[in-house]
């Protein structure tokens, strides 16, 4: 029994560290972004040049894109997940069907500095769940309306004084 338990336990190891990833690599010089298209270990970092299979390349300055889609497809069929960029661009060149990932960061809220430590947060939401649970109301400020014959006040205006010639 213990034999079984082993084997089990070494394919179960070998399963979850073989988990295989399509993705990009860079391969373009600088300001020439250029992009493989490849099938990897999820563990290999982009950069390693630990490549499984080669399934495209695409050139963003020209927007030249090629897949071997009968190949991802088999890839995909058999576990192997797209990252984020990879799927939205199959999507684009329709070798895939599904809606694309937003692959932008998402933005965080801004933290004012006058918001109360993390401690006194709990502390304050606690007390006070009336507040948190009503609408807030807000009040309009009065509508100015125009008086009908305000007139601002007129001050004296000052004439020059008239210069004497020099005799």
């Amino acid at each position: 029994m213990s034999i079984v338990l082993v084997l089990t336990d070494i394919l179960a190891f070998v399963i979850i560290a073989h988990m295989l990833k399509v993705r990009l690599q860079r391969v373009g010089r600088r300001n020439e972004p250029a992009f493989r298209v490849v099938l990897t270990d999820s563990h290999n970092g982009p950069k390693s040049g630990k490549v499984l299979e080669v399934l495209g390349f695409h050139h963003a300055k020209t927007g030249l894109t090629e897949f071997k889609s009968d190949r991802i497809k088999h890839h995909v069929a058999h576990g192997a997940k797209l990252s984020d960029t990879v799927h939205n661009m199959l999507i684009s060149e329709k070798v895939i069907t599904g809606k694309k990932i937003n692959v932008l960061p998402k933005k965080s809220p801004i933290k004012s500095e006058s918001a109360p430590e993390e401690t006194g947060a709990k502390d304050a939401t606690e007390a006070t769940p009336a507040e948190t649970v009503a609408p807030a109301v807000e009040e309009k400020a009065p509508v100015e309306t125009p008086a009908e014959s305000v007139q601002p006040e007129e001050t004296p205006k000052e004439t020059p004084a008239e210069e004497e010639p020099k005799a």
